[in-house]
């Protein structure tokens, strides 16, 4: 009996630590529905009411161009980020609070995999895009968060205002 408990405790201990990678493929599923969750910063947009395009480059001395964008309310931006580094990085949206707790998750489980309409993960020398909808003004963040990339610098800001 003991065999059989122990070998429960490693596939479990092994499903779980599956659901942490965070390897370089893409972590979205095409042809799943995007997640529609209202955030302070905006909401998930779907691609016939992109309004423009934003290209982001990101490179490994840890920073993002352009790290400042301005959109209107209402305006739907693709986002499409161009990884001209040798690593990984990431683009997340959100508030400087919420990137930070995010950050420190990151830093306790530097393996964990999320997959957020807010965030996109490209591998080095591709590209990743994300389609968001700025319904709220304000100034809100996108970051790195993989561990020591935040730490460095890898963060930019939006700026959204009124119509």
């Amino acid at each position: 009996m003991r065999i059989t408990q122990t070998l429960i405790v490693a596939a479990i201990l092994a499903a779980s630590t599956a659901s942490f990678a965070h390897g370089d493929e893409k972590h979205t599923n095409a042809n799943a529905p995007v997640k529609m969750e209202q955030k302070a910063w905006g909401i998930a947009g779907q691609p016939n009411a992109v309004k423009r395009t934003v290209e982001i480059g990101m490179t490994d001395n840890m920073r993002f161009t352009p790290d400042f964008i301005e959109v209107k309310q209402g305006e739907t931006i693709k986002f499409v980020h161009v990884n001209n580094g040798k690593v990984m990085h990431e683009f997340v949206l959100g508030t400087k609070k919420e990137l930070d707790e995010h950050a420190a998750m990151m830093k306790k489980f530097p393996g964990m995999e999320h997959d957020e309409p807010y965030m996109a993960h490209v591998a080095a020398g591709k590209k990743g895009e994300i389609i968001w909808s700025f319904n709220k003004v304000g100034e809100f963040d996108f970051a790195c968060l993989l561990p020591g990339h935040y730490e460095a610098g890898m963060v930019g800001k939006i700026k959204v205002v009124a119509k």
